[in-house]
């Protein structure tokens, strides 16, 4: 299926943000809507490899909405193209973009993306996230439980810590399909580092985990260093599954 994109330009409570939002180019059938999927990205930013994965899942029949999270830095920053400031290195200048965001604006962002979508605030969407924005599904699910009709968490970050607020400590009340793909060899975010996550919603058969033997974070982004083949064709196959379910 052929698909287009545009970029939006959209008002947020922290000034004007870009929303990526990917499309099939045709119609459907019925006349209706394209279901829609919130993409949550990861650490280094909307590039070609977030337009591409846009894409191909806007093929699979959805309108894909990505909102540029980094937009209190800069408009459409990203770590491949973006120039650090002096006397700092690319994964300095990441780690102060992550930093400088708080989960209830990654959810205002999310909303503020549907809407220049416009998707509807009571329609039903499904959500996918990558390394950081794993732990925006994660939230928009908790959040959002009766329209998130299921949600995916590629090399996931973030999903538990000491904070009182950590996404593990609420994990077991998830009430919605979600899937998890992890990497066992993830040099960024290891197993470990999810281990109370994963043993709070071990329990919950809607709760689906596969971990990859010898995949590392990232492994999602063909031509990259840490590609994985059979992790992301894995995690592809069991994401368009459960995404195609949930709006069955």
């Amino acid at each position: 299926m052929e698909t287009r994109h545009e970029i939006i330009d959209t008002a947020t409570d922290d000034g004007e943000m870009a929303v990526l939002v990917t499309r099939p180019t045709a119609d459907r059938d019925d006349g209706g809507d394209w279901p829609a999927v919130l993409l949550f990205i990861d650490a280094p930013g909307i590039r070609s490899a977030t337009h591409e994965f846009a894409a191909k899942l806007a093929a699979e029949g959805y309108l894909v909405v990505t909102p540029d999270l980094h937009h209190r830095q800069g408009r459409l920053l990203n770590a491949l193209d973006t120039t650090p400031p002096a006397g700092t290195t690319t994964q300095e200048m990441v780690w102060g973009w992550i930093a400088a965001m708080t989960d209830d604006q990654i959810q205002h962002d999310g909303d503020r993306g549907l809407a220049a979508a416009g998707v509807s605030s009571d329609d039903p969407i499904v959500t996918i996230g990558f390394c950081l924005g794993a732990r925006g599904v994660f939230r928009r699910m908790m959040r959002d439980g009766s329209r998130v009709r299921a949600g995916a968490a590629w090399h996931p970050s973030f999903l538990a810590d000491d904070a009182p607020d950590s996404p593990h400590l609420t994990a077991a009340q998830l009430a919605t399909p979600l899937y998890l793909a992890i990497g066992d060899a993830d040099q960024v975010q290891s197993i470990e580092m999810h281990q109370r996550f994963l043993d709070a919603v071990d329990p919950l058969d809607h709760v689906r985990v596969d971990i990859f033997e010898g995949a590392d974070h990232g492994f999602t982004w063909p031509g990259f260093p840490n590609y994985h083949d059979a992790a992301a064709r894995g995690a592809w196959d069991a994401t368009t599954t459960l995404f195609a379910s949930a709006f069955a």
